[in-house]
């Protein structure tokens, strides 16, 4: 059924009254526009400064509608961000860690070039030098310390030979084979060296304690007094080791016995180089050879 035409609000005054408001605000909007239409075109000073002050009112809102509006628009943006910012972190973390692998693997190719240049330059000074061999191995963990070079006989390596480094005395060849040697340590609880004191020349014995260190004792009949910091080296008694190869320094002071450590540690080291002994042993004497019979 169709509505009727008759639209009149009857006899409900709530609806009498709501009709009459909606036209008078309807009128009043017409009015007011007509105001602003006139004074724009008539003083356009004055519509400028009701302007401003619409503006000073509703700016506020708009700014806050804008910041609502842009922080929902930039949400999926932030998500995307933080996934991005997650997976560059991952791949920085990766691509330090093999940074610092670099580092680490060109420190020690550094210091083995050093060892090695020094040890060359040892070899141009020192003529008496049979091999420059590598350690293989060595006992760091046994009350005995040995260590293995890739030398043996078949390179000139002969038993009692001394074997240093640029910094410091390391051992004596005990056993050679063809391509093998074995050292006894000098901090081998057996090993016994012959050493002086640099700055005075002041004779003593370096021998062995098995735990990495060296013990220093007075090779003299009174008790020396030993310092923290007093260097020793290879004295060449004996006619073993050549003289002046540093062997160790003092680290804790006493009358006749003192703790000192190696100069060369042997724990560290990747090369090593033999030499001949500082003396050689003499040949033997000839057989005297016997007399033809029939002769007085």
């Amino acid at each position: 059924m169709a509505p009727p035409r008759n639209r009149r609000p009857g006899f409900s005054r709530r609806a009498q009254y709501g009709l009459f408001l909606g036209y008078v605000i309807a009128v009043g909007g017409a009015l007011v526009g007509a105001a602003l239409l006139l004074i724009s075109t008539f003083n356009p000073p004055a519509f400028a400064a009701l302007r401003s002050t619409l503006a000073e009112i509703t700016t506020p809102v708009s700014s806050g509608f804008a910041w609502v509006r842009n922080g929902i628009a930039g949400v999926p943006g932030g998500i995307a961000s933080y996934f991005g910012v997650r997976s560059e972190n991952a791949r920085l973390k990766a691509k330090v860690a093999t940074d610092e692998k670099l580092v680490v693997d060109a420190r020690t190719l550094t210091r083995e070039n050093e060892r090695l240049r020094a040890m060359l330059k040892l070899r141009d000074v020192a003529p008496n030098i049979v091999v420059v061999a590598r350690l293989v191995n060595s006992t760091a963990s046994s009350t005995r310390r040995y260590a293995t070079l890739n030398a043996g006989s078949w390179q000139g390596v002969r038993h009692g030979q001394p074997v240093r480094e640029p910094d410091g005395l390391i051992g004596q060849v005990i056993e050679t084979g063809p391509n093998t040697s074995r050292v006894l340590l000098v901090v081998d609880a057996e090993s016994i060296v012959p050493v002086r004191r640099v700055r005075d020349g002041v004779p003593a014995i370096a021998s062995g304690r098995g735990d990495g260190m060296i013990d220093i004792r007075s090779a003299s009949v009174a008790n020396m007094l030993f310092q923290p910091g007093d260097t020793f080296v290879t004295s060449g008694t004996g006619g073993v080791f050549p003289p002046d190869i540093p062997v160790a320094r003092i680290v804790k002071t006493a009358r006749d016995l003192a703790l000192a450590e190696p100069s060369a540690n042997p724990n560290s080291l990747d090369f090593a180089m033999v030499q001949q002994v500082f003396l050689a042993e003499p040949p033997p004497a000839p057989a005297p050879t016997p007399a033809p019979k029939g002769k007085k």
